[in-house]
């Protein structure tokens, strides 16, 4: 018999179509309150000197230039499934020291076999756009490749509390990425899916009221010394 054909894969791009790629870094800054959130993000990760940090969706580069206001000797290591996002977080980051490493693909634990366990995990504005089971499948995978002890950090639409919150969520990511992916994060139901995947002290650090939703930092850890 013939070998089955490869399931085919596809993402929602950063800005939600390819073509809205380029416009994406101001988009973000002016829709999410971006530098805060992310600045804020940095600060609880509490990253030392020799610390490896693995951005699961790293899109244009946003995270790598936080770190690198705030933390030295530091590496970082970005992964994500768009080419030309990618593209653009080199170009951005070209002059960090020490560089970031970054790679295209669909992030799977047996695609960064070369590289060390890192010590954090951070997943940014990725798991409202893929659905239920990819949102469980990654942070199974996160789990997977993260050092014993080490923590997970989710920054993304999380429970939507208040009626204006819902209400500004639906009318702009909803609209843009879809209901069916993104209402499992308006239900409030990221923690549960980190428990799931075998995370522990799974707890919401701090939300940020953005014109287009509640932005989440949850923090979890693997079990482990």
């Amino acid at each position: 018999m013939p070998d089955p054909k490869p399931v085919a894969r596809s993402y929602t791009p950063a800005a939600g179509y390819h073509f809205l790629t380029p416009f994406y870094d101001f988009g973000v800054a002016v829709t999410t309150r971006e530098r805060v959130w992310r600045d804020r993000l940095v600060r609880h990760m509490a990253l030392g000197e020799g610390d490896v940090i693995l951005d699961i969706g790293s899109g244009t580069g946003n995270l790598a230039l936080a770190i690198a206001r705030h933390s030295r000797d530091v590496r970082y290591l970005g992964f994500d499934p768009d080419e030309a996002a990618t593209r653009i977080a080199r170009t951005k980051t070209a002059q960090i020291v020490p560089p970031p490493e970054f790679r295209v693909g669909f992030f799977a634990a047996s695609a960064i076999d070369d590289w060390p366990s890192p010590s954090k995990i951070a997943i940014c504005l990725v798991l409202h756009q893929v659905g239920l089971e990819e949102k469980a499948r990654l942070l199974r995978e996160a789990r997977q490749v993260l050092a014993p002890g080490g923590k997970l950090y989710v920054a993304d639409y999380g429970e939507q509390r208040s009626r204006l919150m819902r209400l500004l969520f639906r009318l702009t990511i909803q609209q843009l990425d879809g209901v069916q992916d993104t209402q499992p994060n308006a239900d409030g139901l990221l923690p549960v899916l980190m428990r799931e995947a075998g995370f522990c002290d799974v707890r919401e650090l701090e939300t940020f009221r953005t014109p287009t939703g509640a932005i989440a930092i949850i923090e979890a850890r693997k079990p482990g010394t």
